[in-house]
């Protein structure tokens, strides 16, 4: 009787099917909850590249005053061409511009629907808007 159940322990291998499921139900519970976890950090990051690119092109809109006097004719592509070539037209976008005002806004580049404006020399830069 003691050699039968020493064989029968021998070949035994493997996992059972309710060790299976076990695990699997552990990897469910975890993967439940990271992905709401990644989107959100997903979300956040797209804001955030949006106002870095923003931050990063007012003083090229500022420059653009100092040199003409006044925000009229200025583009996003004016910007890139005299000021900073690292400013891109498909991402900044000089919405309005006409004496002492502008409106500027930038769009996150991995999600359009995250963006960033300022309007305005003296304004804040507010995240999750668009120029009027």
């Amino acid at each position: 009787m003691r050699n039968i159940k020493r064989h029968r322990l021998a070949d035994e291998k493997g996992f059972t099917l309710i060790e299976l499921l076990v695990v699997m139900i552990i990897l469910a519970i975890l993967t439940a909850i990271a992905i709401p976890s990644y989107m959100s950090f997903k979300d956040r990051a797209n804001r955030s590249a949006a106002s870095a690119d923003l931050r990063a092109a007012i003083p090229s809109v500022e420059a653009y005053y100092s040199d003409h006097g006044t925000y009229t004719g200025m583009t996003a592509a004016n910007l890139a061409a005299s000021y900073d070539q690292s400013i891109n037209p498909s991402i900044i976008l000089v919405k309005t511009a006409a004496g002492t005002s502008y409106c500027v806004q930038a769009t996150s580049p991995s999600d359009a629907t995250k963006t960033a404006a300022k309007a305005g020399p003296s304004a804040q830069i507010v995240v999750g808007t668009t120029c009027p």
